[in-house]
């Protein structure tokens, strides 16, 4: 009992600590050079999701559209990071008097250093909820809709839900967190936010020519590079101990807990996942199995400061199905998900979100917090979906989405870039002068 009291305390010593950035003195809270240095380590190992991605969703796509989605992930780290310092941050972390959004710190600067380096780790979230859409609707997106989008989500949509949850990093707090809504990482924060912006973007793309029948059955796709896809996963995997474990924004004992319940779940994950598709007698493909792992992880994410092991084992176990049963469900509407981004994020993010509240550390199946879940995981699907359907709509209307018949089935690399990402084995790719 005195063990388990202690694990207790500090849990909730962890939960104040993220509650600190609501708060008017959360400004304060990197003060120590310990505590600004971990976040440091944390932002740059957040940044190097970016590679994981970029590795996956360029593995997962055909050798002729390779460079062009590898491009899409350089860019939207690029336009997405500029977003959020020109607008993105103030409505994020800019007090917050009204619990909806952020009325200044508009383009912070990079003095005092407590706040300049929380931008950082922040700005890298943000990049993170927006190259989530670059995976879903790769193989036939132009280029500069797609570079309008990512800024767009970073600048706005992501932004005003984080505040409902995070936000204020100097005064006043978001609507959400006032009612105790626990998202310690960002599964809905970040990861369903991003998947629904991709499901808005799927469903106004429509899918990949030939991905599904004339009866409506799938046909499979595959990616060209599957060790690619393989590393892009463990370098993602890596970065995840930066992006939980600087959520804590201290070096403290405490990040110890957050990376156990992380590499527990991501475990879990992978194991949930083979399970299901052995019961659901499915072909254990090494993308569903390597995307099991990332639906784990972003399952424990917004829970991971606030359960216990064996319920961080079970919600990344309970991930891994829900990953792969919404990946089918996907496939029954005939929504064309190259990576699988939207069930892994979105669907993955939101059980990760309810669950949070379920197992809650010494208030474990409160039915006020799970309620106070759905209504965060839903408010803030009905904000992102539909902002980002107008969003992909007006694209749409005045500039157009989608890459050309012809481009398509010659390849973006080439019609976008003039490139080639395999020069010695793709020279019949480029048209004859």
């Amino acid at each position: 009992m005195p063990r388990l009291a202690t694990q207790n305390a500090r849990i909730f010593s962890l939960l104040a600590l993220l509650a600190a950035p609501l708060s008017a003195s959360a400004s304060d809270t990197l003060t120590a050079s310990a505590d600004i240095v971990w976040v440091a380590v944390s932002a740059a190992l957040v940044f190097f999701m970016q590679a994981g991605f970029a590795l996956l969703e360029g593995g997962c796509s055909r050798a002729k559209n390779s460079t062009n989605v590898i491009l899409k992930n350089f860019a939207d780290l690029c336009f997405g990071v500029l977003g959020f310092w020109l607008l993105g941050y103030g409505l994020m972390f800019g007090t917050n008097l009204t619990g909806w959004f952020g009325s200044d710190h508009f383009l912070p600067d990079s003095s005092p250093g407590n706040e300049a380096v929380f931008f950082v780790f922040q700005a890298m979230f943000a990049a993170t909820a927006a190259t989530i859409v670059a995976g879903s609707v790769a193989e036939r997106m132009r280029f500069w809709p797609y570079l309008i989008a990512s800024f767009v989500i970073t600048a706005l949509i992501y932004p005003i839900s984080g505040s409902w949850v995070w936000g204020s990093f100097y005064e006043g707090s978001g609507w959400l967190a006032q009612r105790g809504f626990v998202d310690f990482a960002g599964s809905t924060v970040v990861h369903s936010v991003g998947a629904w912006c991709a499901l808005a973007g799927v469903i106004l793309l429509g899918p990949r020519l030939g991905r599904f029948a004339k009866d409506g059955s799938p046909r499979t796709i595959p990616g060209h590079n599957l060790p690619m896809v393989s590393l892009g996963v463990f370098i993602l995997w890596l970065g995840w101990f930066g992006f939980n474990g600087g959520s804590t924004l201290a070096a403290s004992q405490d990040v110890g807990t957050v990376l156990m319940n992380t590499q527990i779940a991501a475990v879990l994950g992978v194991i949930g996942t083979i399970l299901c598709a052995a019961l659901l007698r499915r072909p254990m493909s090494a993308v569903t199995i390597l995307n099991g792992g990332l639906a784990g992880l972003v399952s424990i994410t917004a829970g991971c400061g606030s359960m216990s092991a064996g319920f961080s084992a079970l919600t990344g176990l309970t991930g891994g199905f829900v990953m792969v049963l919404s990946g089918l469900a996907l496939e029954k509407f005939k929504l064309d998900d190259v990576v699988g981004a939207i069930p892994v994020h979105g669907f993955a993010g939101a059980w990760g979100t309810l669950a949070a509240g379920m197992f809650y550390a010494g208030d474990t199946f409160n039915v006020s917090r799970i309620a106070i879940q759905l209504l965060g995981i839903g408010a803030i699907f009905v904000w992102s979906f539909s902002a980002a359907l107008i969003l992909f709509g007006l694209l749409k209307m005045f500039i157009g989405i989608r890459a050309s018949t012809l481009h398509e089935q010659h390849g973006l690399d080439y019609t976008e870039h003039a490139d080639i990402g395999y020069p010695e084995f793709q020279a019949s790719l480029a048209p004859r002068s």
